[in-house]
């Protein structure tokens, strides 16, 4: 049975007490706040190892909670899942951005949503490898310090940039990164390049990658994931 505590910051009660009850059996603390000020207040006296964050709150809405929680020593390395409503993938992007690891949206499946809260708390306990430390999945071996990349036995050709993208990604599989977020890792901070340019290099490596490349995944409306 699980024992890591779960913050759920949901307005809407019916949802809070569905939530509480499922987290509950699954064998989750469970401590609940119905505001973006109730959750603040919880986080000063109280440290959660993951925060279930529903976007739509009203007052001190859900961005701002996030955005607090990454601004926070004690709450930075929280992960935090996004709860959202259909039609907000700007909210998500900028979730995302401000270092949520994760969403569901509504109506969701309470299968899918315990999934993806053991991934993130799977994820976060877990350091991200070395830049150099070679890495193997899906029959996808990376070589960093001889800068190749494998598949059994066959050697991959991949440009400078979609090394780094794929190595990127890679890194960290399950976490979806937006555009700009990949952008920045791969370029740096201020790269004079288009978003949609990495649209074009994910087509490029798909196709190279062969089989493999069905584990590049796209996030409508978000961005990109290497599947875990």
């Amino acid at each position: 049975m699980a024992k890591e505590s779960i913050l759920v910051v949901e307005d809407e009660a019916d949802i809070r007490e569905l939530l509480k009850y499922n987290l509950t059996k699954e064998g989750y603390r469970v401590t609940c706040a119905a505001s973006g000020e109730e959750a603040l207040k919880i986080s000063q006296s109280f440290t959660p190892d993951l925060v279930l964050l529903d976007l739509m709150l009203p007052g001190v809405d859900g961005l701002e909670v996030c955005r607090r929680f990454k601004r926070e020593a004690h709450t930075r390395q929280i992960p935090i899942v996004m709860i959202t409503a259909k039609g907000e993938e700007a909210d998500i992007v900028i979730g995302l951005e401000l270092g949520a690891d994760d969403y569901v949206t509504k109506p969701f499946s309470v299968r899918v949503l315990l999934a993806r809260l053991r991934a993130a708390l799977r994820r976060h306990g877990l350091e991200p490898p070395p830049e150099t430390a070679p890495l193997t999945i899906h029959g996808l071996a990376i070589h960093p310090g001889r800068h190749e990349v494998w598949i059994e036995d066959s050697q991959v050709e991949l440009t400078a940039t979609e090394f780094r993208l794929l190595h990127f990604l890679v890194r960290r599989p399950g976490w979806v990164f937006t555009r700009s977020q990949i952008v920045d890792a791969i370029h740096g901070e201020d790269y004079p390049v288009s978003e949609r340019s990495i649209d074009v290099q994910i087509v490029g490596l798909r196709k190279k990658l062969g089989d493999c490349g069905k584990y590049l995944e796209t996030i409508r409306g978000v961005g990109y994931r290497f599947k875990d």
